[in-house]
């Protein structure tokens, strides 16, 4: 019988699989969609079990393909293939478990048990505790993160030699554009990929969220993913960690957006102060000083969230580009079941707060 240098069990890949069907997610270089896949399932799945275990598995390139971003500009986002997408989800289901158990409660982000909602309202309760905010912008993080300090923070939870191998060769597989061009990569981990929020997340606790407990423990924060809310007492303090946890992303060859990167007045009715920025926006949310009323009736400025004007505008675009809304034939039983889940969806988020 034919011996396999790694122990990696049938159901831990049936169990990945199921993971990827539930995302959905489009086709990869190889244009095999999820339906094409299923067609043949079972040699699909041996056969990517086998190469697994063989140590033989190589990563098709990643499809590259960029969708608008709300200020106008471009998102690169990377789209492993089907089979790809179920390797990673592999091995990211085998470490997950345990790296998840030394990340800090205030890192939200493609967590177990964790939401962007839990992240705006910790965000808002810390706004009426604290004057001011760093609100921190990583400019094209997940496209700049140093593969040499990745692997470092991924070998000091794992000795496992395939996850070490398989992970290594993801972070160097190459970007392939719809010209069929392809771009090799010495840095970064591409949006999209199954493996990517868990690596990006454990490259940022050493990065930042543990420089930040070490050196500034009292100013708590929020991050979710590279989205990150830093809350100070003074603006002396919020003027001085900008510019020292700047210098630390570069050490780590990241780089603070210079222009997004802003230090923000929480300004309400017991803040005298002012300050030429008193808003920012947060997963969604724009927080800001807001005409509140309180338990007896009387009126007061309160700094607090609500949805963001890009989010607003975002919804009213997506809405108007509705096909079913620019035929006039449609009814309105049929425009009521296609726009109804969105709306519940948007409800339920943005009237959270």
């Amino acid at each position: 019988m034919k011996t396999r240098p790694f122990s990696i069990s049938k159901r831990a890949v049936w169990e990945a699989y199921e993971s990827v069907k539930a995302n959905r997610g489009s086709a990869g270089v190889d244009e095999v969609s999820l339906q094409e896949f299923d067609k043949d399932l079972t040699n699909n799945l041996y056969k990517l079990w086998a190469r697994m275990c063989s140590g033989s598995y190589m990563p098709p390139p990643v499809l590259l393909v960029e969708i608008p971003k709300k200020d106008g500009g471009k998102r690169p986002l990377g789209i492993p293939t089907v089979s790809d997408r179920i390797a990673q989800a592999v091995v990211k289901q085998a470490m997950e478990a345990d790296i998840d158990q030394v990340f800090y409660k205030d890192s939200y982000g493609y967590r177990p048990g964790k939401s962007a909602i839990e992240a705006l309202g910790k965000c808002r309760e810390r706004c009426w505790q604290y004057d001011w905010v760093v609100d921190l912008d990583i400019k094209g993080f997940f496209d700049n993160i140093p593969h040499d300090l990745l692997m470092k923070a991924v070998e000091k939870h794992t000795n496992c030699k395939w996850h070490l191998l398989y992970i290594k060769r993801w972070l160097e597989t190459p970007v392939q554009h719809r010209d069929g061009k392809q771009y090799a990569r010495d840095k970064g981990t591409p949006q999209g990929a199954v493996i990517s929020p868990l690596l990006s997340n454990l490259f940022l606790h050493y990065c930042m969220d543990k420089w930040l407990k070490a050196h500034y423990p009292q100013c708590p924060f929020e991050r979710y993913a590279d989205d990150a809310v830093i809350h100070c007492q003074t603006e002396a303090q919020a003027q001085e960690l900008k510019e020292a946890l700047g210098k630390r992303l570069e050490e780590c060859g990241l780089q603070m957006h210079p222009e997004k990167t802003n230090i923000v007045y929480c300004k309400d009715s017991k803040r005298k102060g002012d300050h030429e920025n008193k808003s920012f926006d947060f997963l969604g949310y724009g927080f800001q000083p807001r005409l509140s009323r309180n338990k007896r009736g009387v009126n007061f400025v309160s700094f607090s969230p609500a949805i963001s004007k890009k989010a607003r505008k975002s919804i009213m675009e997506k809405i108007r580009e509705n096909k079913l809304l620019q035929e006039t034939q449609s009814t309105v039983s049929e425009i009521a079941k296609e726009l109804n889940p969105k709306l519940q969806g948007w409800l339920n988020y943005y009237g959270r707060y």
